[in-house]
């Protein structure tokens, strides 16, 4: 089974990708499926991809979510 998770952006060292911070491990993404993406987006992520653009209300609650389960969650 796979999961795609939330995480925040924390940087962009070029528009087609960007780091994201998955609870406290930071890891290189594509951005080439998404469009509108910033610094401080939360975005869906699966096998290094961003797939799209998450509210950061619903992310904070997938990630409630996450924590409850135990999983380690992004920050």
């Amino acid at each position: 089974m796979c999961l795609a998770i939330p995480a925040r952006i924390v940087e962009m060292p070029d528009p087609e990708n960007a780091v994201v911070d998955l609870g406290g491990v930071r890891k290189e993404i594509s951005l080439a499926l998404v469009d509108d993406v910033a610094v401080g987006d939360y975005v869906i992520v699966h096998v290094g991809y961003a797939l799209n653009k998450l509210d950061p209300e619903e992310a904070a609650k997938t990630l409630a979510l996450f924590a409850e389960m135990g999983a380690p969650a992004a920050a």
